[in-house]
């Protein structure tokens, strides 16, 4: 299996390490962020796209009125299996869909909203016509992706502590994904090219990761990502000595007891 196809695989025990580490750690200020930017539109129907554990869900579930149907789809079904079971505040839709080929309706939603997955887009082009398409005239696709890993701390520190372990071939998960999309003209001409013809809102925003110790970080990034697909597929039986690095290293820049570190992300609104 290629890297880029084990980017995209968020199965085994990855979904709960990724719920229980990396949601809190990373995904949970964004996701009430694009809720709230949400908040004071006209709205009946909004889709998720790459929903995974369903972080943005539940705050889309809480903060939007009760009168706003929401579709929440995510192309790994093991993400949306956890995330119905961890469920949200009232009635949403789950589905399996490929953001590339979504299975509905022409201008069916008025609102695409989508958390982290752009990046792990084939074709991003491609991805985006498919919410245009979706998208009812005066909608709006609202999504974030990471800013380059040097501006994420955590991440950063993790991917540098494992070219020690894997000095022949580091894994670059972080880097090649997550943060690999993250040039702000590359993203306003894909979206150009998948139909949307007015300049997007584009803010970067950063906040503090906030951990209790050093070893939720590693934890979080080794185990709760496809990265340790690259780990595994190097030498399984590294998975755990692989951890202790990206822990110890974390706690040599950031200290022994509660850790805080930068992360940055773009946050884009592209009107139809």
């Amino acid at each position: 299996m290629s890297s880029l196809q084990s980017d995209k695989i968020f199965g085994g025990s990855i979904a709960k390490f990724y719920e229980e580490y990396i949601v809190p750690l990373i995904f949970e200020p964004y996701a009430e962020d694009l809720a709230r930017r949400l908040v004071s539109r006209r709205l009946a129907r909004v889709l998720e796209i790459a929903a995974g554990t369903g972080v943005v869900t539940r705050h889309l579930a809480s903060l939007l009125p009760e009168d706003v149907s929401i579709v929440a789809t995510d192309l790994n079904q093991p993400m949306l299996h956890l995330a119905s079971e961890l469920g949200t505040a009232r009635r949403v839709e789950w589905r399996q869909a490929d953001a590339m080929q979504l299975p509905f309706e022409n201008g069916s939603f008025d609102a695409v909203v989508c958390q982290f997955g752009a990046m792990f887009f084939p074709d991003k082009s491609k991805a985006f016509a498919e919410a245009r398409r979706v998208l009812r005239s005066g909608g709006v696709l609202l999504f974030n992706v990471w800013d380059r890993i040097e501006e994420n701390e955590f991440a950063d520190v993790v991917t540098t502590s494992l070219e020690s372990v894997f000095s022949a071939d580091p894994p670059r998960f972080l880097a090649r994904t997550p943060h690999g999309y993250h040039d702000i003209a590359t993203i306003l001409r894909d979206l150009r090219s998948g139909g949307f013809g007015t300049t997007p809102l584009v803010d970067t925003v950063a906040v503090q990761s906030i951990a209790a110790s050093a070893r939720i970080p590693a934890l979080a990034y080794c185990q709760g990502t496809p990265l340790r697909n690259e780990i595994e597929a190097r030498d399984k039986s590294r998975l755990a000595e692989a951890t202790d690095i990206a822990e110890n290293a974390i706690a040599r820049q950031f200290g022994r007891g509660q850790v805080a570190g930068k992360i940055q992300a773009h946050i884009v609104a592209a009107e139809c």
